[in-house]
């Protein structure tokens, strides 16, 4: 996904994604700088050991996340998608791949 396609899509709050529970391993991973998936897996392999610990934990650190994200809201940028200027900028890039 390009840049200029990720900025004309809508800022989508966590809970409200379609491929999360409670976002709560995505945004950790958003604040800590690191790909969720590496949080995922031990929440995953804890709920195989202990479910209900898993499973409070998980709620736990939702809390934590949310108020984390009340205390501290995010600022989305908004990025003004300026038609001559995408022009512009994809015709400097063929120009040169093209040399």
């Amino acid at each position: 996904m390009t840049a200029a396609e990720t900025a004309s899509q809508p800022y989508v709050a966590l809970p409200m994604r379609s491929h999360t529970i409670l976002g709560v391993c995505e945004a950790l991973g958003e604040d800590f700088g690191i790909n969720p998936a590496w949080l995922r897996i031990p929440f995953a392999a804890s709920v195989l050991y202990s479910p209900l610990g898993a499973i409070a934990a998980y709620l736990v650190l939702g809390l934590v996340v949310l108020g984390s994200r009340l205390v501290f809201p995010r600022r989305v940028a908004t990025v003004s998608a300026d038609p001559k200027l995408i022009d512009a900028a994809n015709s400097e890039a063929e120009v040169k791949l093209a040399a």
